[in-house]
């Protein structure tokens, strides 16, 4: 049977037609990737209220400070429409369960090491908001293998307006090739329980306090 379209409630920053039309990938874990996720229109007022972050590592919303525009999107993030969206798209019951949201804007060499997020996130989303993006390293891989960067499904630019959401299983493997300088992206997770939200927010918050400290 197919799934009813998803209504777009007036969205003002997020495409959810856009994200309805394009289809769920079921293998090797299911994922989606929407070049259109933010309405064009919306980008630069985004990216002009992104919150300045020159060190690497994931921020939570708190420790960051950020305008009206990056404000906005982040309450439609967070809003019903979107949650019942991916809950329709990844057909997961998504009632009741919480979301943690964190941002990045610093990437280092050291980072895009091969991972599956834990067990506790059940759908983790990454919209990008890189103006432009022509670096070799720094493209999200979705993998078939933890030890192979080679062994690539799909490869996702962090261009801005782009999303890549997934299924966490303990087979959704990814991770990019090393890059270095203005990497910017907002990471949306669902997770199981609030007590997993606290925890990941403290242990965000605290690692985010510790860079800033040590510069």
């Amino acid at each position: 049977m197919a799934l009813a379209a998803v209504e777009d409630s007036g969205s003002r920053y997020i495409d959810l037609s856009e994200f309805d039309h394009i289809p769920l990938i079921l293998t090797p874990f299911p994922y989606v990737i929407v070049p259109g996720f933010l309405r064009p229109d919306a980008l630069a007022a985004v990216a002009a209220d992104y919150p300045r972050i020159d060190q690497p590592g994931s921020f939570p919303l708190a420790d960051l400070r950020y305008g009206p525009a990056f404000a906005a999107l982040i309450r439609e993030l967070e809003g019903e429409p979107v949650r019942r969206a991916f809950a329709q798209k990844f057909a997961i019951d998504l009632a009741g369960r919480p979301t943690m949201i964190t941002v990045r804007g610093h990437a280092r060499p050291s980072d895009g090491t091969i991972h599956a997020d834990s067990a506790s996130k059940l759908i983790t989303a990454l919209i990008y908001m890189n103006e432009a993006w022509e670096a070799p390293g720094g493209r999200l891989r979705l993998l078939r293998r933890p030890d192979d960067i080679e062994s690539t499904v799909a490869e996702v630019p962090p261009s801005a307006g782009t999303l890549l959401a997934f299924r966490v299983t303990p087979h959704s493997w990814h991770g990019h090739k090393p890059a270095e300088g203005a990497r910017r992206v907002i990471q949306l997770n669902w997770v199981t329980s609030e007590r997993v939200a606290r925890r990941e927010r403290l242990r965000h918050g605290v690692s985010a306090r510790l860079k800033r400290l040590w510069g």
